[in-house]
């Protein structure tokens, strides 16, 4: 493991008499993502918050690049990048003319801002649509024109607090794109979100966050493995035949799969994947049931969320009250 970039001690914040953040720990290696999960209200936002110096803790201690957030928070200002759930651009200005205002607004003469605007639209694949009102973007360009924005400053460290939240997919694939190439050049990123396959292929590390806290952290693989191995899902083709393929299945897997009639799928963890997968296929087979998908997979994060906090991921649009 590298140097830290992002080092959170017992963050504590309360509005009234909600908590919001409960003795939250953190630690981000530099040119890694970081994915922070939970449900809405978990503190997700109020800890990048109070990381960016957009809030103050109530107790605890944060340092973001080296610099502490509450006792040099203009350090960590010029360091940092952030872009939130809703973007930050002018509808009515062109890309160029985005990118130069949030410039001049970093202190930037006028032609260090146009040089400095010329190289994002470049970086970020909007040099084309440069003179276009932002209004005319796509909603996958306007997001990374947002996040062209929190690049003025070449931030070692990047909040994006739900980048992608509302996004169709092709617009959220180019998104991660450009999230990679800014990792794959150094910069840390601390990235909240309700998609759990969106943290599964951007994230080196997940923090699950519950009521202010951190319940569990690791890498996706590591949370994977705390449900469970590999498990074999069967989908039959008459639900009739549910029953007779449980048997089935658990024999092959020597343990009790279990049923959702709904989708029509049995069930079962398999110790040894490939042996077990054969077995189920000939069990099925010598039962005469036909079945119209047979997958081997590993857990899902979704799964991984469920076991920790009791309660499937959500998505919603909006901001969290309290967190």
């Amino acid at each position: 493991m590298g140097e830290l970039a992002i080092v959170a001690d017992g963050l504590h914040k309360r509005y009234g008499e909600t908590v919001a953040l409960d003795g939250l720990d953190l630690e981000v290696p530099e040119g890694t993502v970081c994915g922070l999960l939970g449900p809405n209200g978990a503190g997700k936002t109020t800890a990048v918050r109070v990381l960016a110096t957009l809030l103050r803790m109530d107790t605890g201690s944060a340092r973001v690049a080296g610099c502490d957030v509450v006792r040099d928070p203009r350090a960590v200002r010029a360091k940092i990048g952030l872009t939130s759930q809703h973007d930050a651009v002018d509808e009515a200005l062109s890309g160029r003319q985005n990118l130069e205002m949030f410039g001049r607004l970093h202190h930037l003469s006028p032609r260090a801002a146009r040089r400095r605007s010329d190289e994002l639209l470049e970086r970020f694949g909007l040099t084309e649509a440069a003179l276009r009102p932002a209004k005319k973007y796509s909603g996958g360009m306007r997001r990374r024109l947002d996040l062209a924005a929190s690049f003025i400053r070449s931030p070692r460290v990047l909040f994006l607090d739900e980048p992608t939240t509302g996004q169709d997919p092709r617009n959220r694939n180019e998104v991660w794109d450009v999230v990679r190439a800014l990792v794959a050049e150094g910069t840390t990123v601390l990235l909240t979100t309700h998609y759990l396959d969106e943290a599964d292929q951007l994230a080196d590390s997940i923090s699950v966050i519950d009521r202010g806290r951190v319940i569990a952290a690791g890498t996706p693989g590591e949370l994977k493995a705390r449900v469970g191995g590999s498990q074999i899902d069967v989908v039959v083709a008459a639900e009739a035949d549910l029953s007779v393929a449980a048997t089935a299945v658990g024999l092959a897997c020597g343990c009790a799969a279990s049923v959702d009639v709904a989708v029509r799928r049995v069930t079962a963890p398999a110790a040894e994947p490939v042996a077990a997968l054969g077995a189920v296929l000939r069990g099925l087979e010598d039962v005469g049931v036909v079945a119209e998908d047979v997958a081997l997979r590993r857990p899902t994060l979704d799964e991984v969320f469920l076991l920790l906090t009791g309660r499937p991921a959500e998505v919603e649009e909006t901001e969290e009250v309290a967190a």
